[in-house]
C-alpha cells in the first residue's frame, strides 16, 4: 500500500497539521480525525478486505464511497475526505424526510450494484452475517445515519466500511430500513414517525426497488439485524473497547429490550406492510 505523508513541507517538519475530530460513530468515537481533505482512521485486522473493497469500488467508478490514499506515520488508514452533511444524534429534520430515506435507499442499490462484481472469498472481515442472509455480496452492514454523507439534500457516500462482509442486498435494506425509517419501539421514535412507521418501510422498499420474494424477506431481516447490531455492541463492550463501553449503558441496554419486544410483536404488519 502507498504510503501517505501528513502533509508537512521540508521547511515545516516542527509544524503538526491539525487534526478535527470527527463526530459520530461508536467503535472507533473519538478516533477519527480529519486533516486537511483527508479522514484518518485506526486500522483493524479486517483492514485489507477493507481495504480491496474500497480499491475495487474506485476502479469501477463507484463514486459512493472515500478513496483509500495508503497509511500515515502513525499506521492510520488515510482516506479522501467526503464532503458534505452526514446526521449525527440529535438528528436534524432533514434528515428524517421521505426524500432523505429516498435517496439513501437510491445510494444502497447503486452500491449493491457496484459491488457484485467483487469477490470477497480470500479475505478475512471484521462481522459475520447470519448464514440465511448471506449471498456473496458484500453489505455494508452499517449504514447508520452517520454514516452516509448528503450533499444539497442528496446521499452521495456510505463512509465507515468496518463492518463490511459477505452479506445480502435484503440484510443490508432490512439494516438501513432499522435505522432510518426508523423501525423501533414507538417510545424511542419521534411520534410523528412513529404514526408513519409502515408506510415508511414500503417507500424505503419500493425506493430501492427490492424485488419478490427478497421484500417479503424484509421483516424477519429487520428482526435479525436489531439483535446482531446489538449483540457486536455488547461484545465489544465486554471486550473493554472504549467506544462500545461508552455505548452500552443502562439507556442502550433497555432499549435494545424494547426494541427487540416491539418487532417480535410487530413482525406480521411489518410484513403486511411490504405486501404488494
Amino acid at each position: 500500500m502507498k504510503h501517505v505523508p501528513d502533509g508537512r513541507r521540508p521547511g515545516d517538519l516542527h509544524v503538526r497539521p491539525a487534526e478535527v475530530e470527527l463526530a459520530g460513530g461508536t467503535s472507533n468515537h473519538g478516533l477519527v480525525v480529519r486533516v486537511g481533505d483527508t479522514v484518518r482512521r485506526p486500522q483493524s485486522p479486517a483492514s485489507p478486505a477493507i481495504h480491496a473493497l474500497l480499491r475495487h469500488l474506485e476502479r469501477v467508478g463507484f463514486d459512493g464511497a472515500p478513496r483509500l490514499l495508503g497509511t500515515d506515520d502513525e499506521g492510520r488508514e488515510v482516506l479522501s475526505f467526503v464532503p458534505g452533511a452526514a446526521a449525527t444524534f440529535p438528528y436534524p429534520p432533514w434528515a428524517l424526510t421521505d426524500a432523505a430515506l429516498g435517496s439513501v435507499a437510491d445510494l444502497l442499490r447503486r452500491y449493491h450494484e457496484t459491488v457484485r462484481s467483487f469477490d470477497p472469498a480470500r479475505f478475512r472481515w471484521g462481522s459475520c452475517v447470519p448464514a440465511a442472509f448471506r449471498t456473496g455480496l458484500v453489505s455494508h452492514n452499517d449504514p447508520n445515519l452517520d454514516n452516509v454523507v448528503f450533499q444539497d439534500g442528496d446521499a452521495v457516500a456510505l463512509i465507515d466500511f468496518d463492518l463490511a462482509s459477505p452479506g445480502s442486498a435484503v440484510w443490508d435494506v432490512a439494516l438501513a430500513a432499522r435505522l432510518w425509517v426508523p423501525l423501533r419501539d414507538p417510545r424511542d421514535v419521534d411520534a410523528q414517525l412513529a404514526e408513519r412507521m409502515h408506510d415508511r418501510l414500503r417507500l424505503f422498499v419500493e425506493a430501492y426497488g427490492l424485488p419478490e420474494p427478497e421484500r417479503r424477506r424484509v421483516a424477519s431481516a429487520v428482526m435479525q439485524t436489531h439483535g446482531w447490531c446489538y449483540d457486536i455492541v455488547h461484545a465489544g463492550a465486554s471486550r473493554g473497547q472504549p467506544g462500545y463501553v461508552g455505548y452500552w449503558t443502562a439507556w442502550a441496554r433497555a432499549r435494545d429490550l424494547r426494541g427487540r419486544q416491539w418487532l417480535a410483536a410487530n413482525l406480521q404488519r411489518l410484513d403486511a406492510s411490504l405486501a404488494r
